[in-house]
């Protein structure tokens, strides 16, 4: 996820962008800029990289006391100085810095700016292009602002300034988040609270689709209409926990929005200078010489696994086990010769995995842990450990650490393959850049889900799950998510198991979620829909662009088959956080649960 910072007062703006872009660096980006203003006119600083590069960049004897700022993760074209934000209008009179996805971007280009020469390959320009093309129309910014956001389809959080005005900045959002921070002869703009905490704890919630005027000394909200809209800022609790859940209601739905910047950083931290897949050769060499992997874990890591499974296997061509660990303690199989143990643990402290670990490594086999906590036991114990980098996850309910650990397994799995000489016929990076995207795109529909989650869960006691291949192991997670946080008694279902006796269950009303991401088996699928809609359940299907069929209840956008798992869960995420919500559930802190079982 991008992140925005903006600042009109009257100190010297440079270091509370920069500041602030540094507090939004765990998001994840590739690239960062500024732009400030003063009376010599706009100075625009961008670089490809890190926060500490554009600061040895920005001319320190420049001062200004206003500016916007941006770290951009690439989606429309590849990570550069030329596509970094801001981005200017054609004629440099406008800055934009923008998160989100313009839809109609396409349309905007060819049918209005076709006379233009755009510098860069961002859906962000179009936007910055159209407010000067309306300005020359209107002569009145305000006015062409307001006529551009409501041209503008899809996802977008906008700040804007003008080179011949030194008193504005120009807001407006639909779906991304952002913030105006209040304080005294100064405003902010934040797409977080976390980069502006240090300037103030007082902010206005911005609807979607409005306008708004942010001056040093007020901020004006209006509709898309014009009509003026007064609304009471909130103050940010400004303690240990609360800084990190932010304005966000509950630290489940911030961490459901976190997962796109998590994946982003996790190709970070796996990835070159020349864009290959970095990793601990000793790990890579572990994988080559094992004859079986055992994927040792519980819970959502169990779950994580199962996904691991599919794409060391298909990938690497290694056959892989996958164990609950509290069976394996007590039941252990047949090991192979050269088995190399891989336990999955979100806090490295889970006791059942570890009492595995302790019996593996009197056995003498080698262990690789994947795990939030890099200092914690497992972590320390085994031979080797892969970091999930997925910042500190608070919720009972995990879910950044679920898609992190399958993002951690897919370079696992691709490196192995690689190692290998195996020729893969994608980009792996790539690929993981996209859903992380996707993710985004699907984190930004929060009402589509909060009205699916009142439809199918409002009044029932019992729900129900379908799915084939990967998409079978995912419901088994969703159906966690939904009971573990709302209590209502729900299953994740194999969809030709439903014959062999699950279908007795499905009476009048029942609510059955069909997953639907995997080709060889979509069919199939929907005829297990088809068998408990005749029976009187209450079907919803999610499918996948391609997959898709007019009474669908939601359609994925499209990412690469064996990634699908990271980008179908997150409605199956949404749907729980609602559903616990509407029935008043206490979100973060399910009856009976801990964050990190630490008994057997």
């Amino acid at each position: 996820m991008c992140g925005i910072v903006g600042y009109i007062g009257n100190n010297d703006t440079k270091e509370v962008l920069l500041d602030g872009l540094e507090k939004l660096e765990y998001r994840g980006y590739d690239s960062a800029g500024i732009a400030t203003l003063n009376a010599d006119g706009l100075h625009l600083s961008k670089v490809k990289g890190r926060i500490a590069t554009l600061r040895e960049k920005v001319n320190n004897s420049v001062q200004s006391t206003m500016g916007i700022g941006h770290t951009r993760w690439a989606t429309h074209g590849a990570p550069s100085e030329e596509n970094a934000h801001p981005h200017q209008s054609a004629s440099g009179r406008f800055t934009i810095v923008h998160n989100g996805v313009i839809e109609n971007f396409y349309e905007i280009r060819d049918e209005v700016l076709s006379g233009i020469s755009l510098k860069s390959e961002t859906d962000t320009e179009i936007v910055v292009q159209l407010i000067e093309v309306l300005n020359n129309k209107y002569n009145n910014v305000a006015e062409a602002f307001r006529q551009t956001i409501a041209l503008l389809k899809g996802s977008y959080a906008i700040a804007l300034i003008d080179a011949q005005d030194q008193d504005t900045i120009y807001v407006a959002k639909n779906k991304s988040p952002l913030l105006v921070g209040l304080g005294d002869g100064f405003n902010l703009v934040a797409s977080d609270a976390m980069a502006t905490l240090k300037q103030t704890d007082r902010y206005l919630e911005i609807h979607d689709k409005e306008i708004v005027i942010v001056n040093r000394d007020y901020v004006e909200i209006q509709k898309l209409d014009g009509i003026a809209v007064e609304r009471e800022p909130f103050t940010a609790e400004i303690d240990a926990t609360d800084i990190e859940k932010g304005t966000y209601p509950h630290f489940m739905l911030k961490e459901i929005d976190e997962q796109p910047p998590v994946i982003r950083r996790i190709i970070q931290e796996y990835q070159d200078e020349n864009d290959n897949i970095k990793l601990d050769p000793e790990v890579r060499q572990a994988l080559l010489n094992t004859d079986r992997v055992y994927i040792i874990a519980a819970g959502t890591s169990y779950h994580a696994g199962l996904v691991g499974k599919q794409l060391i296997e298909k990938l690497a061509n290694v056959p892989v086990e996958v164990h609950i660990a509290s069976e394996f303690s007590y039941n252990m199989p047949l090991i192979s010769e050269k088995p190399l143990f891989v336990f999955i643990s979100q806090s490295g402290e889970t006791a059942d995995s570890r009492s595995v670990l302790v019996r593996i490594k009197e056995l003498g086999h080698p262990a690789l842990t994947i795990t939030n906590v890099p200092g914690s036991t497992l972590s320390r114990e085994a031979n080797y450990t892969l970091h999930l980098h997925a910042g500190p996850e608070i919720a009972v309910a995990s879910t950044k650490a679920y898609t992190a650990q399958i993002a951690v397994l897919a370079i696992l799995a691709v490196d192995t393959a690689q190692a290998k000489g195996m020729n893969l016929s994608f980009d792996p990076l790539q690929e993981l850049g996209i859903a992380a995207s996707v993710m985004e795109s699907l984190t930004d529909q929060k009402e589509e889900f909060e009205q699916l989650a009142k439809e199918y869960f409002q009044e029932t006691r019992n729900a129900f799950y379908i799915g084939r291949g990967m998409d079978y192991f995912v419901v088994q997670e969703a159906s966690l998510k939904l009971k573990e946080i709302s209590y209502i008694q729900a299953e994740g279902f194999a969809g030709g198991e439903l014959k062999h006796g699950t279908i007795a269950l499905i009476e009048e009303g029942t609510p059955v979620i069909a997953l639907s991401t995997q080709e060889n088996v979509n069919y199939s699928i929907r005829g297990n829909v088809q068998e408990v809609a005749a029976r009187g359940a209450k079907t919803c299907v999610i499918s996948i662009k391609g997959l898709d069929q007019e009474t669908d209840a939601f359609v994925l956008p499209h990412v690469h088959e064996l990634l699908t798992p990271l980008v179908s869960v997150v409605p199956m995420q949404l749907l729980a956080y609602y559903a616990a919500l509407h029935r008043e559930c206490d979100v973060d802190k399910p009856r009976n649960l801990a964050k990190s079982v630490t008994v057997e």
